[in-house]
């Protein structure tokens, strides 16, 4: 049952070794946020420092522009029986010695992704964000801009989207058919599919 699954992810200490060797030193702490009937799944790649430290994913600025993006508010987004939100690693991986992100490691997906989406056997739309998400959910292989480019190859099932990170600003600007062709076929489908699960 997801409820049993949730705390065994959330009881996961496997990278403990490896967190305590990144310039952060930081223990794990899964950010466990989905219920067996959601929906819609937003598929991401790791929590950042600031999802770290509350407990709670995108809880920083990303996380604004994602819901700003999608057209739910806070609590909707929120509620774990419609919306799962599922990275590809559960925890922080940590920085480098330069203070740069390190990426997300693939044994968490490997030990927990497949047991998770099967969990989640109710889902009507996968939004995978950046490249690690789309990998596992879309099978793509080329850049993130190259499959956000092609999503609507990916419908009904997923929609593709860059990582929501204000770094990311200059890449919108360059790219003005994501804000307006995308996002209001997101938006259309994400209210489609909550408003479908009453």
């Amino acid at each position: 049952m997801a409820g049993g699954l949730a705390a065994e992810i959330a009881a996961c200490r496997l990278c403990a070794g490896r967190f305590a060797a990144t310039a952060t030193a930081h223990e794990p702490r899964p950010v466990v946020w989905f219920e067996p009937g959601a929906r819609l799944l937003v598929a991401g790649q790791a929590p950042g420092l600031r999802v770290h430290r509350a407990g709670r994913p995108f809880a920083d600025a990303s996380g604004m522009r994602l819901r700003h993006w999608l057209g739910l508010d806070e609590a909707t987004f929120y509620d774990r029986s419609r919306v799962a939100i599922v990275p590809m690693a559960f925890c922080f991986p940590g920085y480098d010695a330069r203070g740069a992100d390190l990426p997300p490691p693939p044994l968490c997906a490997r030990t927990w992704h497949a047991r998770v989406m099967e969990a989640l056997a109710g889902l009507r739309l996968v939004v995978a964000v950046g490249g690690a998400a789309q990998r596992w959910h879309l099978g793509a292989r080329g850049g993130v801009t190259e499959t956000v480019r092609g999503w609507r190859g990916y419908l009904p099932r997923a929609i593709p989207l860059p990582h929501p990170s204000w770094r990311n600003t200059a890449w919108l600007a360059r790219n003005p058919w994501f804000e307006a062709e995308l996002l209001p076929e997101l938006r259309a489908r994400v209210r489609a599919v909550l408003e479908a699960a009453g």
